[in-house]
């Protein structure tokens, strides 16, 4: 079959398990397997695609960006993307092109792993280890160890504004959502509000739990209260700095927010991401210390010391409850004596005086842009006059990492960029920024 002869909605039907995007990916894959689509055959543009399935361009990219890494599609600046010839016999993963890492990463979402406290991590997992009773190698508390719970609710109190006592141990905020998302649908909250662009690992997981979500448009306030659909009872908000756009909740909508929360008897679900990261003022203290029985306060040290350590926290109402395994033991002693002894505190004050002076450094570098987002987090977003898609593509090439802001989006919407410098090297700042502005032309 020709590209002009598929009719993509017939041909692609997106059933069976998995989110959409591995749905797509499976369906493509296996048109190409049975040779429905032929050698050299174009694929539409993801725009186009999309429309035609009724998805979002997100679905689309990334079903095309795992079948080109596994060889079924191949990509080309300038053209289209194409069926690439495999051979019957051969099985894919022999075809699967192993691609060399970006040599300069600005994709969001990790903070400096070079300098993750290696040292002062392996002497607090040594502590614990050598001075934990042996009760606590037993079966784990399922709200996790009493000593963390005690020493983030005294953290979150004295650094975030909370009010609680009662903090339970998850794995990461993706986590803390799933959980509260399954207590959500057994008390009858089936749909959830959530900001539009957003995090989409939260949605598909909020999605994962059964819950139907509902976009809300945000703007350089935060999100549009007025935008949260009637019969909607939850929401879930980045109200310290909101991922991508970089917008800080204005007073205002923080008082709207919490009218609507006790107007229709709703839960708000506060992701304080990036909330240790202000560069230009103290941070604003959490909405959960306004109104602790109407706000679910989520964090996690993902951003300020490695995803890979898979340690969270959510800070719950007394009126709901969440009984599901916590993270390992050690571990959760390992970051209660980390964070008691001043070590994260520590941490915390070299990173920001850190991730300040890189961003000033990329701000600069980038030259005369159109930057937005409140000087804080470990992102900013880049404004472009051109196809971010296609900017995107011409930065790899030249061996930059970028995000498209429209992959966070559930619709297409100006072009522009969201660049993360958290795990950039700071003598790589000045070069990676003129590759890009190279990129965009």
């Amino acid at each position: 079959m020709t590209g002009s002869q598929t009719n993509w909605g017939v041909l692609l039907e997106l059933t069976g398990p998995g989110p959409r995007h591995e749905r797509l990916a499976r369906a493509l894959r296996k048109a190409i397997r049975d040779g429905v689509l032929e050698d050299g055959v174009a694929v539409p543009p993801s725009r186009q695609l999309a429309a035609d399935l009724g998805c979002s361009r997100w679905v689309v990219t990334q079903a095309y960006s795992q079948l080109v890494a596994e060889g079924y599609l191949a990509g080309r600046t300038g053209s289209a993307t194409r069926v690439r010839q495999i051979a019957s016999e051969t099985p894919p993963k022999a075809l699967a092109k192993k691609e060399s890492p970006p040599r300069y990463d600005l994709a969001p979402g990790l903070p400096d792993l070079r300098h993750f406290p290696r040292q002062q991590w392996a002497d607090a997992v040594r502590g614990v280890l050598a001075t934990a009773p042996h009760t606590d190698l037993g079966l784990p508390a399922p709200h996790g160890h009493p000593r963390l719970r005690r020493t983030l609710a005294g953290y979150l109190r004295r650094v975030r504004g909370a009010e609680t006592d009662d903090v339970r141990i998850c794995t990461g905020v993706t986590d803390g959502v799933t959980r509260v998302c399954r207590t959500l649908r057994q008390n009858g909250i089936t749909r959830l509000a959530v900001e539009d662009p957003g995090w989409r690992r939260l949605w598909r997981a909020a999605e994962a739990a059964g819950m139907a979500i509902d976009p809300v448009p945000v703007d350089n306030h935060g999100i549009r209260v007025d935008g949260i659909p009637a019969g909607t009872r939850a929401v879930l908000v980045t109200p310290a700095h909101q991922f991508p756009t970089g917008a800080v909740l204005s007073p205002l909508r923080r008082a709207e927010l919490l009218t609507w929360a006790n107007d229709v008897d709703g839960l708000i679900l506060e992701d304080d991401y990036d909330a240790e990261f202000r560069y230009d003022r103290r941070p604003v203290g959490t909405v959960q210390g306004v109104a602790p029985a109407r706000v679910v306060l989520f964090g996690s040290v993902s951003k300020t010391l490695s995803p890979a350590l898979g340690l969270g926290w959510v800070a719950i109402p007394p009126q709901w409850t969440l009984t599901e395994p916590a993270p390992p033991v050690p571990d959760q002693l390992a970051l209660a004596h980390f964070v008691e002894g001043g070590g994260y505190d520590r941490h915390l004050r070299a990173a920001r005086l850190r991730y300040r002076a890189r961003r000033d450094r990329l701000v600069e570098a980038l030259g005369p842009a159109r930057i937005s987002g409140a000087a804080a987090g470990l992102h900013l977003v880049l404004h472009l006059d051109r196809d971010a898609a296609e900017v995107t593509k011409e930065a790899l090439i030249k061996g930059v990492k970028v995000a498209d802001l429209d992959d966070y989006r559930g619709a297409p919407g100006a072009p522009a960029l969201v660049l993360g410098y958290g795990n950039l090297a700071d003598n790589a700042v000045e070069t990676a920024a003129r590759l890009l502005r190279e990129a965009a032309g």
